[in-house]
């Protein structure tokens, strides 16, 4: 039995050599018909990194000739298939290069955009591949705007450009996570200045409005007036942009304190959801008032 076993194991091995130099004289071979028409077997069968090294191999015989499109698609589409993204994508730039008229060339164009996108990186990480996807497509739906792949393209914008708010926001948040409640203010407001329409930004006015108010109740007393007066303002900017807000029972609360902090009577500023912006824009200049009459 146990010689039946290792029979039966050293055909196999046998048969695994076999294949590999079969492979391996195919790779070393000059003859383009026979390495050719292996390639595409190989890529029919979804041996894609196999077929990734003949069409590699080929496009140096094929170099000039009427078959080297082909064989350069098809090496890129091999690599992109093995999930070679990066290589792919350098193949389907150099094709698109060489050949701008070919028939492939408009499926080369959109799948290096493909390439491109799966390259990116987490929100974590560097977002410099990020930033040369959204060129490459936003170039692509400029240039191509009646593109079968419009929507695919859009939806890669789209998800490439929430993934760097995320970044930007996350960046910021980190400081108030840290607790230092200055630098937390100063990043969250860079990051609507840099971008005003990213996708946190009730977000980051909350905290922008939570780290003024933490600043100021941390403060010593001399500086307190003025630091929650700044709380109070970015308050104001809070529900006057978004009164309907999740957040906007806390930062009542917030502000609640913070009027108290100042000596005002709480009570008459116990309900302001239903200001107007006239009522807003007076309210908050009333403040601003009382901070220079305190500070003189």
């Amino acid at each position: 039995m146990k010689l039946k076993n290792l029979f039966l194991v050293l055909i196999a091995v046998a048969a695994m050599v076999s294949c590999k130099s079969q492979y391996e004289i195919l790779l070393n071979s000059n003859d383009v018909k026979l390495k050719y028409d292996a390639a595409f077997k190989y890529f029919d069968e979804g041996k894609y990194a196999k077929a990734a090294s003949l069409f590699e191999s080929l496009s140096v015989m094929t170099n000039g000739t009427e078959r080297d499109d082909t064989v350069r698609y098809y090496w890129g589409l091999s690599n992109y298939n093995y999930r070679d993204f990066y290589t792919a994508e350098t193949n389907f730039d150099k094709f698109i290069e060489l050949y701008p008229q070919s028939p492939f060339t408009s499926d080369a164009r959109y799948l290096r955009l493909d390439c491109l996108y799966r390259s990116t990186l987490r929100y974590e990480l560097d977002q410099t591949p990020t930033y040369k996807a959204i060129d490459e497509i936003s170039q692509y739906i400029l240039e191509y705007p009646e593109t079968e792949h419009m929507q695919v393209c859009r939806d890669m914008l789209l998800d490439l450009n929430e993934r760097l708010d995320r970044k930007a926001y996350e960046s910021a948040r980190l400081y108030y996570r840290m607790e230092d409640y200055l630098a937390s203010r100063v990043a969250l407001r860079n990051v609507l200045k840099d971008d005003s329409e990213n996708i946190y930004r009730e977000d980051i006015l909350y905290l922008i409005a939570m780290s003024s108010y933490k600043y100021a109740s941390l403060s010593i007393p001399s500086k307190q007036r003025e630091r929650y007066l700044t709380f109070v303002d970015d308050y104001y900017n809070f529900i006057g942009e978004i009164p309907e807000s999740h957040y906007r029972r806390e930062l009542d609360n917030v502000y609640r304190k913070a009027q108290k902090a100042l000596g005002r009577d709480v009570a008459e500023d116990t309900e302001t959801s239903g200001m107007t912006e006239r009522d807003f824009a007076k309210e908050r200049r009333k403040v601003i008032r009382e901070g220079k009459k305190s500070e003189k």
